[in-house]
């Protein structure tokens, strides 16, 4: 069979999975259970408690939602600045006056999708199942369109929150990016400017943020829809970091896969899956507490230990097992 055809067929497999709530359910217990099995710890049932309901801030869910943008910026210049070198600063730039070729928009397309994506079940499993809840190979001009505009916004304000120190090491730039994505107040500016972005990009009237009376309001939220929704991010990662290497290496996914799964993958390969983990980890954090996000393990990939990064490849692993069987 041609090379192309198979590709073809294996991402429309994975792209059937994607909109599947019980291979999702499925795909979040093997996780939950991968991650109680590394960390040594006793595997709790999965399923406890499913028919009960917890109050979640109207004003976190608002802004989570509008985060998945920057902590895709954050992560997809972490890779920039490791592949090919410069500061965070100067990607952004890059970004910002739209001097970025198509491999690096390729990229940043590819973690703006694993982001969103992360977020769509904390907001309701069924969201999975919606038209553009798909590969991204697949998605339209329009839909892609939407993925850049909200990095570059992103961009833009982070470019100008760094002023102070444009002129750093790639260090002290990471180290400020840092603070600011544990500062909730910094994350609620940050939100509110990428919601206003996206009504501007479809040329309507900007909506006020969160109103006097929805600061403190309550959405009822399923507690079962939400351990999903935590375990099967990096079911997301993998499938967008698998999408971006299956377009620009041209191999197969169920070979990619299977060098996952049995340690051959390059070095290189493996951090990109990794830093893919960790943004889809981060883009659900704010959905379950914005407090989550001043954690001290909530920083740039640059800063974390081999212990929190063995975590995420752990997950990443994990399901592609679960993926090569289906292929």
């Amino acid at each position: 069979m041609d090379n192309q055809k198979q590709i073809d067929e294996q991402l429309s497999k994975i792209n059937s999975l994607l909109r599947d709530s019980s291979f999702a359910v499925s795909i979040a217990k093997a996780q939950d259970s991968a991650y109680y099995a590394s960390q040594g710890k006793t595997v709790p049932e999965f399923s406890a408690g499913t028919e009960e309901k917890t109050k979640k801030s109207h004003k976190d869910g608002k802004i989570a939602t509008n985060l998945a943008g920057f902590y895709a910026l954050e992560c997809g210049i972490g890779v920039l600045v490791d592949q090919k070198g410069e500061t965070p600063v100067y990607w952004l730039n890059k970004i910002v006056n739209k001097q970025l070729d198509s491999s690096g928009i390729l990229l940043l397309n590819r973690f703006a999708n694993a982001t969103w994506k992360a977020g769509q079940p904390f907001r309701s499993l069924s969201r999975i199942k919606r038209d553009n809840f798909i590969s991204a190979n697949l998605l339209s001009e329009a839909e892609t369109k939407k993925d850049h505009d909200q990095v570059l916004a992103a961009a833009v304000k982070l470019l100008d929150s760094l002023k102070d120190v444009s002129d750093s090491s790639k260090e002290i730039q990471f180290k400020k990016i840092g603070m600011l994505m544990r500062d909730k107040a910094y994350a609620f500016e940050m939100a509110k400017h990428m919601e206003a972005s996206y009504y501007r990009s479809l040329n309507q009237t900007v909506p006020e943020f969160i109103s006097a009376a929805q600061d403190s309001a309550t959405e009822e939220k399923s507690v079962f829809e939400e351990k999903v929704a935590t375990n099967i991010a990096g079911f997301y990662a993998l499938e967008c970091g698998l999408n971006y290497l299956v377009t620009t290496k041209h191999k197969l996914p169920s070979n990619i896969l299977q060098s996952i799964v049995d340690g051959t993958i390059t070095q290189q390969d493996k951090e990109l899956l990794e830093r893919f983990a960790n943004a889809t980890w981060k883009a659900g954090q704010p959905f379950r507490n914005v407090d989550r996000i001043t954690r001290d393990v909530f920083i740039p990939f640059y800063f974390l230990s081999k212990e929190e990064i063995e975590k995420d490849w752990v997950q990443i692993k994990n399901v592609a097992g679960i993926l090569i069987k289906q292929l």
